[in-house]
């Protein structure tokens, strides 16, 4: 199978190389993270000036490699001073203390580093303290739609968008191919590793069965807002005596293996940021159609929320969920040059209280910034009289905010 490059990334990647920048390469796992270090390698081996070393932690060979004094001997033992050394690291995490080698090989002359890792407190924690900022930390995400056609070599058309709703995008499901029951014995294995070794064993959690009932309840309830105090007495109707404390550790260990992200509120005219009762959207819309156990009424606008959110991330956009007087919007999405654009999700303007719905709070914003509502109802990508713009899934998906 010929190797398709994800060349945004590379892009990406390619910008901080040469600057004593370590670049750390972030996400959950199996989103692409080593796929990504090997089309590196594959990339660089090509100059002979380069020498590359490749440690991959999950790989059996590299097992020996347990703290930092093992990573510094292991390099020393390949490195080769006369060359332009790329040093790569995939799954740094496993390795105890590892910050404190590459803190010593980013300053040595003709070196990078590029490392990967699937626990964001960690590596964030561990980094800025002994590095301060240097170091750029780049996430990648599930493929989006764009990529989802090309891995799988399916035109753009409604059925193709369908399975991209259905399946998601994980890089792997390229080999498995798009079948419901193999896609979701490989969807749940990843969760269960993912939650198991970036979750579980990470934290020392002991409570598994209620980390597990978290993450359906998180998968169920995609797209509402959320507070630790809700969950808590959810939990105590089915019986359950769980701390609001207990869940904001759970929640904060959750989005750290990047299972989950918080979107949090933002109030439109007061310009206020709220620290609590936001919302979660999972990484993978794939991965949260296999934990919720299939399709059911509703769960269509729940992850069609989340497709859209992770493609105005890949775009970019700093994201919020708006909070009127009268109302919510769906996202607030901005971008450090001062733009911002609004955005409601829908998936079908069907009749006249659902236009009301998505377009009112739309109108209810005063600001000149670009107002959106997004859906799958045919016939259109179109700006009405007040200047709300109505894009198909599709269009938005391939062609961003237009």
């Amino acid at each position: 199978m010929e190797a398709i490059i994800r060349q945004t990334y590379i892009d990406k990647i390619e910008k901080y190389l040469g600057k004593e920048t370590i670049v750390v390469i972030v996400g959950q796992r199996r989103v692409g993270k080593s796929y990504m270090l090997r089309q590196l390698v594959e990339l660089k081996s090509k100059d002979l000036a380069n020498n590359i070393i490749y440690i991959d932690k999950e790989k059996r060979q590299f097992d020996a490699i347990q703290t930092y004094q093992d990573l510094n001997a292991y390099i020393e033992e390949h490195i080769d001073r006369t060359k332009h050394n790329y040093i790569l690291i995939d799954e740094v995490q496993d390795i105890k203390e590892f910050e404190r080698s590459i803190r010593s090989y980013r300053t040595e002359p003709h070196t990078d580093v590029i490392i990967t890792g699937s626990n964001a407190r960690m590596l964030s924690s561990d980094l800025s303290t002994l590095i301060g900022g240097r170091y750029k930390e780049i996430h990648i995400l599930p493929l989006s739609y764009e990529e989802f056609l090309m891995f799988h070599a399916l035109p753009d058309n409604d059925d193709s968008l369908s399975k991209y709703i259905s399946f998601g995008g994980l890089p792997g499901l390229i080999v498995l191919g798009l079948d419901e029951e193999v896609a979701r014995d490989y969807q749940m294995g990843i969760y269960n590793t993912v939650l198991l070794k970036d979750v579980v064993m990470r934290n020392q959690i002991r409570n598994v069965p209620f980390l597990e009932d978290l993450v359906r309840y998180l998968a169920d309830n995609t797209g509402k807002l959320i507070s630790a105090n809700n969950i808590s007495k959810f939990m105590k109707s089915q019986g359950l005596t769980i701390t609001p404390t207990l869940i904001i550790n759970y929640l904060s260990f959750l989005c750290a293996s990047y299972i989950v992200q918080e979107v949090k509120r933002y109030e439109v005219h007061g310009k206020k940021l709220f620290e609590s009762n936001g919302k979660f959207y999972f990484e993978d819309h794939g991965l949260r159609n296999a934990i919720a156990g299939g399709e059911r009424e509703g769960d269509i606008e729940k992850v069609l929320e989340t497709v859209v959110y992770q493609h105005l991330i890949r775009m970019g956009f700093t994201v919020r969920v708006g909070q009127l007087k009268a109302g919510e919007i769906d996202f607030v999405c901005s971008k450090s040059d001062g733009s911002r654009a609004y955005v409601q999700v829908a998936y079908l303007i069907a009749d006249d209280s659902t236009y009301q719905r998505e377009f009112g709070n739309l109108k209810a914003i005063k600001d000149n910034y670009p107002k959106y509502v997004i859906s799958m109802s045919p016939l259109v990508n179109r700006s009405d009289d007040n200047g709300i713009t109505h894009l198909h899934l599709r269009r938005f998906l391939t062609q961003g905010l237009q």
